[in-house]
């Protein structure tokens, strides 16, 4: 007995294993009450055993359970191991965060429980906001960046012919100077296109759909300012277009100077927008105050039909969201929309398809998704104002059907409009009765949109934070935007919910329920970019997040670490050194041929643009909608 006693009392004093410290990964903005629940554990060993709690704000426990006990995979080095931990029991409205104990050893960020419209109306009102940011000209709105007038030139711009560019995809002009083709026009106002200061009207048009769209999709719950800025974008649109003359803007500013030096472009500087209206150096002066604009095609000329379509479809959102309260200015956004259309170069459309000079910044493969979502768009304007859809819903339905048997790979994003072109034109042709003998069924278009998800969902299945983007290659934040819209897009059509957690599951990554627990839309949760490359962020806001910020930016996110070849470079003259230690925070987390550098310096992951956070705004706008 004494014996038993001895080896009894030796086992209990032998010291306990240490617990492997971890991090959990979770939606910092939260969930809705009957949604999946799952947050992620990163180990930097195995573990077995682990339990959780989850506890109020008052640190009173809630609920317990176990931690996954099967690793969902390896990461990285650093980080062999990543657990799920599932909470969906959890449903009570609150702010909450999880501790796991045990074996290992960690603290979430905060997150809440709260209603969908609650937690996506702030999304899309944030999104709003940082359209609101981007605004150039003299109706700008000062917000937290204390935004100026700027760009006042903009309103008697001289146009000029395409410049020559370096081979291999290089935005440096080769000719020793722009050649003046006429002018002046007014191109003043708009918004800036990402973290620099030109405007293509290409994505100025995307933006104006995504906000149109998104007001459309929530009625009269959509918040004031979203109608606001929809409108404000369809107004510079309104300029670019010159109905009399059948001319488009394509493009104000250029990128970069020229090779001899003789003079400067948009990238070329660093400051804030109003500098530009009073700067006198002469190699600035197609940078700053007197940018050139450069048009889409000769007056009256064919348009290249992804920009003719997409300009279309802005107008003729613009036209159904006013066609009741508005009725005349629906009708000359509706005629404005079936003019632009109606020049679209869809015989011989132009090799590569016109989005920007150079290409190179937004090279677009495809056009019969753009084609389509104009002609849907003319359809539902006709039918609100009294016009015949027929012609519009034959071209709809043959530009469907062509982009199904050659143009399909993608989902809904800047490049690739067909999931709301499909959704839309579904909606005229019930309102039309649907009409027989055109080039594609229902049936054909509601399938095309279940492809769209499923291929998402598939790949997300099997990914570790269950995403279904691609975080190696550019736009992932916009694609995993657009797949709340095509989800949404595809229930409204069917019915399916059997993709609902599938939608919370690209939320959640998107919002801090990835490797390097960011979210990737400023302002949302504790931990989000604090150095994008944007300038008035870098100039006028803070450096870390705790004072003035680009509420609502969404950057291009994660990519492969191929593209960091050389590393990222020197800080250019002007720029505030962010983040000031120069260490990046997030070095620990690549993974999965996948880095994410919050600096700004980082084009490849820390630059946001209109079409990102519109993808954000109509995104979150949909789900919002589907939730009510």
């Amino acid at each position: 007995m004494a014996g038993l006693a001895f080896g009894a009392a030796t086992a209990l004093s032998q010291p306990a294993q240490a617990a492997t410290a971890g991090l959990i990964r979770v939606d910092q903005t939260g969930f809705a009450p009957g949604e999946v629940k799952q947050a992620y554990l990163m180990t930097g060993a195995a573990v077995s055993g682990a339990t959780f709690t989850v506890l109020d704000s008052h640190g009173a426990s809630v609920l317990t359970g176990k931690v996954g006990g099967t690793s969902l995979g390896k990461w990285n080095a650093a980080y062999p191991d990543v657990y799920p931990i599932a909470f969906s029991a959890l449903k009570t409205p609150g702010t909450y965060r999880i501790k796991v104990s045990g074996s290992a050893a960690a603290t979430s960020p905060s997150f809440k429980i709260t209603s969908a419209d609650a937690l996506y109306g702030k999304l899309v009102a944030d999104g709003v906001t940082f359209f609101q940011a981007q605004r150039d000209g003299s109706d700008v709105i000062a917000g937290s960046l204390k935004r100026q007038a700027s760009h006042l030139h903009d309103s008697a711009a001289s146009l000029y012919a395409w410049p020559e560019f370096a081979p291999d995809d290089s935005d440096i002009i080769t000719t020793a100077d722009l050649t003046r083709t006429g002018g002046p026009v007014d191109v003043s106002g708009g918004w800036f296109d990402a973290g620099d200061y030109l405007k293509f009207t290409n994505n100025e048009a995307f933006g104006a759909i995504t906000l149109f769209a998104a007001q459309r999709a929530l009625g009269s719950a959509a918040p004031a300012s979203l109608a606001a800025e929809a409108h404000y974008g369809e107004t510079w649109l309104d300029k670019a277009w010159d109905g009399k003359t059948k001319s488009l803007v394509l493009q104000v500013g250029i990128g970069s100077g020229n090779a001899a030096g003789t003079f400067f472009g948009d990238h070329d500087l660093w400051r804030l927008p109003q500098q530009d209206d009073g700067d006198t150096a002469s190699t600035d002066r197609y940078a700053a105050a007197h940018r050139p604009a450069f048009l889409a095609a000769a007056p009256g000329g064919r348009i290249s039909p992804n920009l003719a379509g997409r300009v279309a479809a802005a107008f003729a959102l613009a036209a159904q969201v006013d066609a009741t309260a508005k009725p005349a200015r629906a009708a000359a956004e509706y005629q404005a929309a079936a003019s632009v259309y109606a020049l679209a170069d869809t015989r011989t459309p132009p090799n590569p398809l016109t989005t920007a000079l150079p290409n190179a910044y937004y090279p677009e493969p495809i056009w019969h998704d753009a084609m389509e979502l104009g002609a849907a768009e003319l359809a539902l304007a006709a039918q609100q104002l009294g016009h015949s859809p027929t012609a519009y819903l034959a071209q709809a339905a043959t530009y469907a059907k062509d982009y199904i048997a050659s143009d399909t790979g993608d989902t809904f994003n800047l490049y690739d409009n067909s999931a709301l072109a499909h959704a839309d034109l579904l909606k005229a042709l019930a309102a039309a009765g649907h009409p027989a003998g055109l080039a594609v069924t229902p049936a054909a278009l509601t399938a095309d949109l279940k492809r769209q998800v499923q291929a998402a969902a598939t790949k997300a299945k099997a990914d570790i934070f269950h995403a279904g983007g691609d975080s190696t290659n550019f736009d992932v934040n916009a694609h995993t935007f657009g797949f709340l819209t095509v989800q949404a897009l595809y229930k409204q059509a069917g019915g399916d919910t059997s993709f609902d957690a599938f939608a919370t599951e690209q939320r959640n990554w998107l919002m801090g329920a990835n490797a390097w627990g960011v979210s990737f839309m400023v302002g949302e949760g504790s931990t989000f970019p604090h150095c994008m490359q944007h300038q008035v962020a870098n100039l006028s806001g803070s450096l870390d997040g705790t004072g003035p910020i680009a509420t609502g930016a969404v950057m291009n996110g994660p990519n492969n670490p191929s593209n960091f070849t050389g590393g990222l470079g020197d800080l250019q003259d002007g720029m505030k050194k962010c983040p000031p230690s120069g260490a990046d925070p997030y070095a620990a987390f690549t993974g999965h041929t996948s880095r994410f550098a919050d600096d700004v310096r980082s084009w490849q992951t820390d630059e946001p643009a209109l079409d990102m956070t519109g993808s954000a705004v109509l995104g979150a706008a949909l789900q919002e909608a589907i939730a009510g």
